[in-house]
């Protein structure tokens, strides 16, 4: 059971690394692009979105970090596996989108508005404004790529670094279209304020973008429990165990995308020798991983319950 687990965890990664990767390649292009194109245009909105490409670039390599980290053995020192650690490199992304993509646009926004008015040259724009308007085809094609590999793997919907990718893909999109609007109007109307809004209107996309992910891994890093429909079939499972007189508590924990940890404390009818109350034990905990394959680790603190009257 382990073993088909651990393949099919790896066949998982593999996809969502060619995920990664298809990403990554884009945003290395559309950024040297976008830079390009930005200073040349001196274009605040532009270079706002120069970091943000410049922002994704390194957040996938994060990503990609934590698609091999995060697979490697449990050992003494870490006795349930290394999961988690998928969890914490999508919280740098997080804190990388941020950094370098919500706070360098604000300062581009306020850098445009320091300088104020000035003629711009309506050659660089127009070659700006093809600059992105390659980057939405670009942003465009590997967000409908992750979208489709989401929905083609519910499973492994909770994947973060999958999910980390359509933040970001669709962060881009929509910060192209804003990008493209501040530069059309800043060149039709000579009022570099709209640039400046357009940078600033980035950096709050970038900033929710990061809040969001970042709340996300820390949920998980902390320790976050399974769903409750998971929970409640959970506990029906035990509950429908024959020898289970009581389940009393139930306690589950994500270690990772697919390992998930389960604590119950039960009581047995009473009656039971040793030697069956064993049998038993593995027998239940059995039932629990055949099911959710990915509950990997079981552990059950039985109790004998007291006899009941007129039982």
């Amino acid at each position: 059971m382990n073993r088909e687990r651990g393949e099919h965890g790896k066949r998982s990664d593999r996809r969502t690394r060619i995920t990664v990767v298809v990403a990554l390649a884009a945003n290395l292009v559309i950024a040297a692009a976008k830079t390009a194109g930005g200073l040349a245009a001196s274009s605040p909105a532009l270079l706002s979105e120069a970091a943000h490409s410049v922002a994704d670039s390194l957040n996938e390599i994060f990503l990609l970090a934590a698609l091999r980290r995060s697979r490697r053995p449990a050992d003494r020192r870490h006795p349930f596996g290394y999961g988690k650690e998928r969890w914490f490199w999508s919280l740098l992304a997080a804190v990388g989108i941020f950094v370098m993509g919500g706070c360098f646009s604000f300062f581009q926004a306020v850098e445009a508005l320091r300088a104020g008015d000035r003629p711009v040259s309506s050659g660089h724009y127009a070659a700006g404004l093809a600059v992105l308007g390659a980057a939405l085809a670009a942003e465009g094609t590997s967000l409908v790529r992750a979208l489709y590999q989401y929905r083609k793997q519910g499973d492994e919907a909770r994947d973060p670094a999958h999910r980390t990718v359509i933040a970001e893909d669709g962060a881009a999109v929509v910060g192209v279209l804003i990008a493209i609007a501040g530069m059309g109007l800043h060149l039709a109307t000579g009022r570099v304020v709209w640039e400046a809004a357009a940078s600033l209107a980035i950096g709050l996309l970038l900033v929710y973008v990061a809040y969001r992910l970042g709340r996300e891994a820390r949920d998980l890093l902390i320790g976050v429990a399974v769903d409750p429909g998971m929970h409640g079939d959970i506990r029906a499972t035990l509950d429908g165990q024959p020898e289970i007189d009581n389940v009393a508590d139930l306690l589950t924990m994500r270690l990772g995308v697919d390992s998930v940890l389960v604590a119950a404390r039960i009581d047995l009818v009473p009656g039971l020798d040793s030697e069956e109350v064993e049998l038993v034990s593995e027998r239940i905990k059995a039932t629990v991983q055949d099911r959710w394959p990915e509950a990997d680790q079981v552990f059950l603190d039985i109790t004998e319950a007291p006899p009941r009257p007129g039982r």
